[in-house]
């Protein structure tokens, strides 16, 4: 390599140690040894060899190295040297030192600095992909904040963080917010994965996790550990409901999470653009826990049945469709939020029930409905009134 291109060379390893923020020993390193592979595959395995790029004039030099050793004891000439052919490189070698010989080997150093530019291209991307990994990585299952760059045809969102961009897909958007170019935006990162390219990730304005971050950000009883979220559900942009706990029994945990004239959760529904959300206290009671959830709706019963997976749910006929909710929203949550299906059921239903199938038992299903009659069965008979539909919500 001559010493002008040897200049230019650093020069160019010094300038992405400003804009990548690799080092310029590392990337000289890196450059020393894949050369040594390079100069090892082309000439031959035997040899110990070495190269080294000068750090001032970025010239590069090839030596072989060898052990020295008596005359008498000289077997491996690729490896060894005697004292006699030793002292002709150093002049004071003696028995057991390692000596450096330079091989003269043009056409190697001359495509040196071209291979070398290949192979910090290779490592500057090998460093950027991990430089993005580790530092999404330190963040998964947190809030990063980013800048909205573009957006595209299909509506993917890409937003730029650390230098680097992450797509927020169509399904990964709350339909409560609006994207503009250059816009900061919070989003939940919800995955980060090593893949053969660049890393994988994955952020997201709907995930669970996005609501309860932000619930550790603006409630200090939550982020010290005093107040404990135990549940989450969400439908993105428009309902969520919270359950909160707490051991010390003279915490107000709902009044926490509301914060004094209702600040905190005006700010975390500010964030979400408008999305209601419910704060209900956790009970270890199933009956009391999924109670509770249905609020606003006032609950008469709550029976588990024998499945354990099952929860009716008696109301009266006014509460019906707050316990629902509309399209059945409320129900919904109630169910993800306890990991239970809800069976909601007025008086009257119940009683219609008993009368037509005998008394509703705990069991580990609900009753069979009664087998249909036939034609004949029913002829010249008045109708049978009809029965009303049951409404069981499942957990998502």
């Amino acid at each position: 390599m001559k010493s002008k291109d040897g200049k230019v060379f650093l020069e160019a390893l010094e300038e992405l140690e400003r804009e990548k923020g690799i080092t310029k020993e590392v990337l000289l390193q890196t450059v020393e040894q894949a050369l040594l592979v390079a100069y090892k595959k082309n000439y031959g395995e035997e040899e110990n060899v070495e190269v080294e790029i000068n750090r001032e004039t970025g010239e590069v030099k090839l030596f072989e190295v060898k052990t020295v050793v008596s005359e008498e004891d000289l077997y491996d000439a690729a490896l060894e040297i005697s004292v006699e052919d030793a002292q002709e490189h150093k002049k004071k070698a003696k028995v057991g030192d390692i000596v450096k010989i330079e091989i003269n080997c043009e056409d190697f150093r001359r495509n040196a600095i071209q291979n070398g530019k290949q192979i910090v291209i290779q490592k500057v991307r090998e460093s950027e992909k991990q430089f993005i990994y580790d530092k999404f990585k330190d963040k998964e299952h947190d809030i990063i904040t980013g800048i909205i760059r573009r957006i595209d045809d299909k509506h993917n969102i890409f937003i730029e963080f650390y230098g680097a961009e992450a797509i927020l897909t169509p399904g990964e958007q709350s339909p409560a917010d609006t994207y503009r170019v250059g816009d900061r935006v919070k989003v939940y990162l919800a995955e980060v994965e090593k893949t053969s390219k660049f890393p994988r990730v994955v952020i997201s304005r709907k995930n669970d996790g996005l609501l309860r971050k932000l619930f550790e950000l603006e409630v200090p009883e939550i982020s010290n550990g005093i107040i404990e979220i135990k549940a989450v559900a969400r439908e993105a942009g428009s309902r969520a409901k919270v359950a909160v706990y707490s051991e010390d029994r003279n915490i107000d945990t709902v009044g926490a999470c509301i914060g004094q004239r209702g600040v905190r959760i005006k700010n975390i529904v500010d964030e979400l653009n408008g999305e209601k959300i419910d704060i209900v206290n956790w009970k270890e009671s199933v009956s009391d826990f999924v109670s509770a959830v249905l609020s606003p709706a006032k609950v008469k019963s709550v029976e588990v049945l024998e499945d354990q997976s099952t929860a009716r749910v008696i109301v009266d006929e006014s509460q019906l469709s707050l316990a629902i909710g509309k399209n059945g929203q409320n129900a919904r949550l109630a169910a993800k939020l306890t990991g239970m299906r809800i069976d909601i059921k007025t008086p009257g239903e119940v009683e219609y029930l008993e009368r037509e199938r005998g008394p509703v038992v705990k069991s580990g299903a609900l009753p069979e409905k009664p087998q249909e009659e036939t034609p004949d069965e029913i002829a010249g008979e008045s109708p049978a009134p009809a029965e009303p539909v049951e409404e069981i919500i499942e957990e998502n």
